[in-house]
């Protein structure tokens, strides 16, 4: 049964039980509505709801998403709860989140776990609120207050919930303090429902408004919850259900709703594949080699994560500077109330900075973090294997060099994989886990435990040039400096992109890196690169002239004071240049035909990973566009996009830029093949 209940005396007990977190289905919905009858019919003083395990209902059940709503709807449950003449008690512990946190609203009285958390993260799956979230929340916490959680859908915790008048009380036994609540205080206590919101200027909902575009850009579902929220100060409680529900069902069966949904599914399925059984290895210190920017950055999320490190570097200089490099992102997680001065102590005692590789002789993990070189990479593992511990698993974050041949020059090449951080990777989400032709199961289980232990979004990547990411962003930085010597900008380019809902394009994201790591390994490429496939000279000329974005000041914009961007008339001339050189007639591209023409671009790339057997399923791909390199989440990735489309029109859009270019607009095989079945790119399965 989702809903459990049981008569002590003059109260009744409510439970929530629907493992593992009491997603509210049909079951539970109905089951809170015969408990509203049951309460009434016996007379009682307060119903005790509850949740078991480990929550108190984290939502609505994912089973239901795509389907019709089923009755009995929540809106009508809650109203039933808010109405009846038995007072119910909500007595939160763990999440209580959209559905769950509506359910409180509608309760008389509500006390929290001080590490309880409650939360309205509807507009993050591309709906609103649709059980009184909009409307009951103003009136119970003020205007201010639910502008800052509806529309960001950011939870707050048990003790936050009390500061903002969100429950009346915390207690480390909510159930408990239920139970022995003053019945005065109950009967004092007024139905949210009756009371009102209040007046809000119009310039705090303008001020959300320019909140929810900066940070959600593109997304229409925080906009309309901000419409509802301001709907809520003029119309009574059922008119303003009632909108909210009908936005709610609206807003489920759009592209958006859709794509976020697909989103969360392929978060929450990220983990080991099934075939995958091997034990992990047990980590509880790790070494990180290079104490550089991301070396010191991978080192911060392993303290973070409460395992001990060993960062080492190269002599004294090397750790002085890695110890500095640590010690920003120590302060900048101050600044930002990230960690308590206990907590950057704590870290720092379990950090040990080294130019000695016997002091990693007993560290369980072993990261390489250095130079992107094969033979530096190399010397690296050589003194690594004979440091560390036999049974220590060896990785890489090597972010396109061949894993097989690093692990060749290991005695023993099981104990090597590839562990592909992104930067800073003390906060991006995504892990890249590269298994190479050696790699033991057990290495590749213990990097999945690893993403686990750091809380991150593990992707099986097979061995090729830049694996799945950086491949993809290659052939995107390929088809951007063609669009941009033959007839565009890189402020037009940026800016099509922006529009599609990248944070920001192509360019600006280089000059941010720095144009020079994108020259190394277009060097590295030199030998092996196809004489017969285009090559655009222009960044090559943007390093020789030493524009190597924010780092000197000027990249492909100019940075006057370190300050915003702007548009450099120099780089443009240099398309110019480049394009009268190669006899190229330049053109004059719209935003439509730049996004078309790098988005099939990247599709195509990401179809090829998925034939070649490089990334698993086009889930993965869309996480690691997702999560790693800044495809708008609201599209759902880039396979998801691709799937939105049609595969039958991806062929179509190639096979006419064909024309101009066979070789690198040539269709994949996979892209051939869904066109031919007609299936989704979700749904493509090795022969």
């Amino acid at each position: 049964m989702a809903v459990t209940r049981r008569k002590q005396g003059m109260y009744g007990y409510v439970e929530l039980t629907n493992p593992p977190v009491n997603a509210i289905n049909r079951d539970m919905r109905q089951g809170l509505l015969d408990a509203v009858k049951w309460a009434e019919d016996e007379g009682l003083e307060r119903v005790i709801l509850s949740g078991a395990g480990r929550a108190f209902a984290a939502g609505a059940d994912a089973k239901e998403f795509d389907g019709p709503p089923l009755e009995p709807h929540l809106p009508d449950v809650l109203n039933a709860i808010e109405t009846s003449h038995v007072h119910w008690v909500a007595a939160i512990h763990g999440p209580a989140l959209g559905g769950g946190a509506e359910i409180v609203l509608a309760c008389r009285y509500r006390v929290a776990h001080p590490k309880a958390l409650i939360g309205f993260p509807e507009v993050t799956l591309g709906v609103v609120p649709g059980a009184g979230g909009t409307q009951r929340l103003p009136r119970l916490v003020g205007m201010e207050q639910a502008l800052a959680l509806i529309p960001t859908g950011k939870p707050v915790s048990g003790v936050a919930a009390k500061q903002i008048g969100l429950v009346h009380e915390v207690d480390e036994d909510p159930v408990a303090f239920a139970e022995m609540t003053n019945s005065e205080w109950l009967g004092m206590a007024v139905p949210v429902g009756e009371l009102n919101t209040g007046e809000a200027a119009p310039e705090l909902f303008a001020a959300a408004r320019a909140t929810a575009d900066q940070k959600m850009r593109g997304q229409i579902a925080p906009q309309r919850a901000i419409d509802l929220l301001e709907l809520s100060m003029t119309a009574d409680l059922a008119a303003g259900m009632a909108e909210e529900r009908a936005a709610f069902l609206e807003l489920r069966t759009q592209d958006q709703a859709r794509a976020l949904r697909h989103a969360f599914f392929a978060e929450r399925g990220a983990k080991a594949p099934d075939w995958l059984t091997a034990t992990p290895k047990d980590v509880a210190s790790v070494a990180v080699v290079g104490g550089g920017t991301m070396g010191a950055a991978i080192a911060y999320a392993m303290l973070n994560a409460g395992l001990s490190v060993v960062l080492l570097e190269t002599d004294a200089d090397g750790v002085a500077r890695a110890r500095d490099n640590v010690e920003k992102i120590v302060a900048a997680s101050l600044k930002r109330g990230l960690i308590s001065e206990e907590g950057a102590a704590d870290r720092r005692a379990r950090l040990t900075l080294s130019h000695d590789y016997s002091d990693a002789g007993q560290v369980d993990l072993a990261i390489e973090a250095a130079f992107e070189s094969m033979d530096v990479k190399k010397q690296i593992f050589a003194k690594l294997e004979a440091a560390v511990q036999a049974g220590a698993v060896l990785a890489t974050n090597t972010s396109y060099l061949d894993v097989n041949e690093i692990a060749s020059a290991l005695q023993a090449p099981s104990r090597l994989v590839g562990l592909h951080f992104f930067a800073p990777a003390h906060i991006m989400k995504l892990l890249e886990i590269v298994r190479g032709d050696a790699t033991s199961d057990e290495a590749l289980a213990t990097g999945f435990a690893l993403a686990k232990t750091l809380r991150k979004i593990p992707v099986l990547a097979g061995v090729c040039d830049g694996f799945i990411g950086n491949r993809i962003l290659a052939r995107y930085r390929e088809a951007a400096d063609t669009v941009f010597m033959d007839g565009s900008t890189p402020w037009e380019v940026d800016e099509a992109m922006v529009e599609f809902g990248y944070a920001m394009g192509p360019y600006e994201a280089q000059d941010l890196s720095g144009l020079d790591i994108a020259h190394a390994n277009r060097r590295r490429q030199d030998a092996t690169r196809d004489p017969n496939r285009r090559y655009i000279p222009i960044a090559d000329r943007m390093v020789e002239l030493g524009k190597l974005g924010r780092k000197t000041g000027a990249g492909w914009y100019r940075y006057p004071g370190g300050n915003g961007k702007v548009e450099d008339p120099i780089v443009a001339d240099l398309a110019i240049e480049e394009a009268h050189f190669a006899k190229i007639t330049r053109t004059d591209y719209s935003a439509d035909q730049i996004r078309h023409r790098l988005l099939l671009a990247m599709i195509n790339e990401a179809a090829a990973i998925l034939g070649e057997g490089i990334a698993q399923s086009a889930a993965d791909i869309d996480l690691v566009t997702m999560s790693g390199y800044g495809f708008p989440r609201w599209r759902g990735g880039l396979m998801h996009y691709a799937d939105t489309l049609g595969a039958k029109e991806v062929l179509a859009g190639l096979e006419a830029l064909c024309a101009e270019d066979p070789l690198v607009w040539a269709p994949s095989q996979v892209v051939k093949d869904c066109a031919a079945k007609d299936i989704r790119f979700a749904d493509w399965t090795p022969a």
